[in-house]
């Protein structure tokens, strides 16, 4: 859509040839090409060009934009996949699409834009491969095929993705005619820009595109719950890659487990879901310890929060804290089980009709009587419980649950009463994941419970009846995680 955008100018003489390595995807240090390097490089190419089988998810990417396109009739409504980050000079980040964008489309191409039109048909721009006629496909560093890897075509999205593509050049003309329009914006600077806010009220009625959007993730489909047990199932097997590797561990550090999970998850998934929190000792009450530069060292524990997110981008969200030695020791095993208790506490309460606190105001109980009776607590549990109170959360810090799906803290921009306002409903998927953090220089705690961490997370079906534990199959009680754990190390 910019001039580094088009495709490479096809260089007639020598003079233009050489303006070409100032241009596209190559770079100012990039020789000059000779004519008949550039003419011999566009000949002789096999068509590669293939109808591909529709993606499962193209009739329920319909279905979607239908719902969202009664949200907003007679409107265009525009949701861009977004572009490339930079991560240091002239290299960028892997390329992870906008969720709203494919959640709505299937695609997971950079550089694409969906639009629904008014009368709710769908376009897909897209920046497809570029012909061998041209210079991009050998020299353009971020999008040439040689150097990035096939693009698909126009015909391979649109049959795969069962919707009319056009290429993303055309997409600033058919944006100027003026229909009333809505963007999701803070994805793609360049679309942002091509449709600029005019005033508060296009502000807020953009706004409430992104709301609508993250709604509709509310409510899991049967196919994502699917896609959910596998991303649970993988991240198992990560959790399970960890200790069998644990001498490993203990020699390298929480680095070694942060590269342990990541290699399941890039051998078996698209890539993580987030940063891996790998705490060992009193990195445990970090909450976003990301660093994972620390020691895992005998008799302390280690918390590992951990998620695979699969190849149609959908993650997991699990977190076990376990005793480095293998065994918990009696003060550490009474920690856990108060964490255990209030976790198990908070799952019971997740069921349609619940309130999406429910599981919160069940495991925040438990804490608060727990803390009370190791005589923490400056009141009586039920005082500090009070909501104008709240004391015993200097222990506990955060949130029960969040929405989970294709983003970790999925549908983020919904609503208060259709989230944490709302009940639960059949299809909702949501973790539980409470904790207890003791910090390293708490005056207020004895020695002993200083610098220790622990929580635990699994991620919650609401079924019919009742919910159901994605992730089960990691073991939470103290006896089988120290028998998992021992199996695992012989």
């Amino acid at each position: 859509m910019n001039e580094q955008d088009q495709t490479p100018d096809q260089s007639t003489d020598a003079e233009t040839t050489e303006q070409v390595a100032q241009e596209g995807g190559t770079q100012s240090h990039d020789p000059a090409v000779p004519q008949a390097y550039a003419d011999f490089m566009r000949t002789g190419w096999a068509d590669r060009d293939a109808d591909l089988p529709q993606h499962p998810v193209a009739p329920l990417a319909a279905r979607r934009r239908a719902d969202l396109h009664a949200a907003f009739p007679g409107e265009r409504l525009v949701l861009p996949s977004g572009s490339y980050k930079m991560r240091a000079n002239d290299t960028d980040y892997r390329f992870r699409p906008d969720t709203a964008h494919t959640h709505l489309s299937g695609n997971q191409t950079s550089d694409a834009v969906l639009v629904i039109e008014p009368d709710g048909s769908p376009v897909l721009f897209a920046r497809p491969r570029s012909g061998r006629d041209s210079d991009e496909f050998f020299r353009d560093r971020q999008y040439g095929a040689l150097w990035a890897g096939e693009r698909a075509s126009v015909r391979e999205l649109s049959s795969s993705l069962g919707i009319e593509v056009r290429h993303v050049s055309e997409l600033p003309d058919f944006l100027a005619s003026g229909t009333p329009t809505r963007v999701h914006r803070g994805v793609h600077a360049e679309v942002d820009a091509l449709l600029p806010v005019a005033d508060a009220e296009q502000a807020a009625r953009d706004t409430d595109l992104g709301r609508v959007a993250s709604e509709l993730r509310l409510v899991k489909d049967d196919w994502e719950i699917a896609q959910l047990r596998e991303a649970c199932d993988i991240t198992a097997l990560g959790f399970n890659d960890a200790v069998s590797e644990w001498d490993r561990a203990l020699e390298f550090g929480e680095r070694w487990i942060e590269g342990t999970f990541f290699r399941r998850a890039r051998a078996m998934g698209n890539d993580l879901g987030y940063d891996s929190i790998v705490g060992g000792g009193s990195h445990a009450t970090t909450l976003h310890w990301i660093d994972n530069t620390g020691p895992i060292t005998p008799g302390e524990l280690v918390l590992l929060d951990m998620g695979v997110e699969n190849t149609n981008l959908y993650t997991a969200d699990v977190t076990r804290t376990l005793p480095v030695d293998g065994t918990f020791t009696p003060l550490q095993r009474e920690l856990y089980e108060m964490v255990l208790a209030a976790q198990s506490a908070g799952i019971a309460a997740v069921k349609p009709g619940a309130d999406y606190l429910a599981a919160h105001r069940a495991a925040m109980d438990v804490l608060a009587h727990g803390l009370g009776d190791l005589g923490l607590l400056p009141c009586s549990p039920e005082e500090a419980l009070d909501p104008n109170s709240r004391v015993y959360a200097r222990w506990t810090l955060h949130g029960t649950s969040h929405m989970l799906g294709m983003d970790v803290h999925d549908c983020a921009k919904a609503a208060p009463s259709a989230y944490t306002d709302a009940k639960l409903a059949e299809g909702m998927v949501l973790t539980v994941e409470p904790g207890l953090y003791f910090q390293a220089d708490d005056l207020l705690v004895p020695a002993e419970l200083r610098g220790i961490g622990i929580r635990i997370e699994d991620d919650i079906l609401v079924t019919a009846d009742g919910n159901e534990n994605l992730s089960a199959s990691l073991p939470r009680e103290v006896s089988a995680i120290e028998e998992w754990m021992g199996a695992l190390r012989r």
